[in-house]
């Protein structure tokens, strides 16, 4: 019963999500007020994530019995990160974004920082796939252990790979041009979004389950230096160089440049704590095993 209502019910959201948006879009064109943003191409995954997630909890729930506390400490790391991720893409904050750089980043570091990992350690991909209806769960099991789908994905959740893919992503999407083409174009911008949480995800999938705690205090650890040395390159930049990202400033009471630098800060500050912070905790973990063989993949137990 549930399988079949479920088609209704995504049609359903889709719709209400639409008209929304389009009330939403209106209130943000004629007043400064912050304004909730529905775009139906970020709502409905996110909704329906939750939806396919909740399902596969309280059918798995059922037939768990010791694991039902894991289940409980997973499930409270994919709702975290659910609600940062719809805190960041459909509250207010979006909608401020959209008109003060520094806001603009703060969503971007809840995606990067807060979201992504939480998702990571919660290993989801089960419960979704508990969530879809019996036929449709078959096929995406067989889809996903295809060879090439396993390949591709041994190939970039890699240490290395995951890192540099994540940092070339951060700093092209952050070159001037590039991220005022995002800001002014949806598509470039929802886009924009998904790469910054995708390569997040592959990072931290990379830090938490496929790297030992040397290894992945070194890439915790280079990518703090990197992300927050482009931070710094926006804060102490004697001009301001990101204008499409700006041109709204003054309605805040801010210099374009004062939203830049404030944008840098948070970048430079708050988001590297989080890397050091992750890092320091990589390096507790590793001198916790090293009387073991250490040179091995370590995943976090949770």
């Amino acid at each position: 019963m549930a399988s079949r209502c479920l088609p209704t019910l995504a049609l359903a959201l889709l719709l209400s999500v639409v008209a929304r948006t389009v009330s939403a879009h209106e209130l943000a064109e004629n007043t400064l007020q912050p304004a909730w943003t529905f775009d139906p191409w970020i709502a409905t995954p996110i909704c329906v994530a939750g939806i396919l997630y909740a399902r596969g909890f309280l059918a798995i729930w059922r037939r768990s019995g010791r694991g039902r506390r894991v289940m409980l400490r997973r499930s409270i790391c994919f709702w975290s990160g659910w609600l940062a991720i719809a805190g960041a893409l459909i509250s207010p904050l979006h909608w401020l974004g959209e008109h003060l750089f520094f806001a603009h980043m703060i969503e971007h570091e809840i995606l990067m920082t807060i979201a992504a990992p939480m998702i990571v350690l919660a290993r989801p991909v089960g419960l979704l796939l508990w969530g879809l209806p019996a036929s449709l769960r078959r096929s995406t099991g067989r889809l996903m252990k295809a060879n090439a789908i396993q390949i591709t994905w041994r190939h970039l959740s890699a240490g290395l790979n995951a890192t540099v893919l994540h940092g070339v992503v951060v700093w092209a999407w952050h070159a001037p041009v590039i991220f005022d083409a995002a800001v002014t174009n949806v598509i470039l911008h929802r886009v924009q979004h998904f790469s910054f949480f995708f390569t997040a995800v592959l990072f931290w999938w990379a830090m938490c389950w496929r790297s030992n705690y040397g290894v992945a205090t070194w890439h915790l650890i280079v990518t703090m230096l990197h992300t927050s040395a482009l931070g710094a390159l926006m804060a102490l930049a004697p001009r301001a160089l990101y204008f499409a990202q700006t041109r709204e400033t003054q309605a805040w009471h801010l210099s374009p440049l004062e939203d830049q630098q404030l944008a840098g800060m948070i970048m430079w500050v708050p988001a590297g704590t989080v890397y050091a912070g992750a890092a320091l905790a990589m390096v507790a973990l590793w001198i916790s095993v090293s009387g073991r063989r250490s040179d091995h993949v370590q995943p976090l137990r949770l």
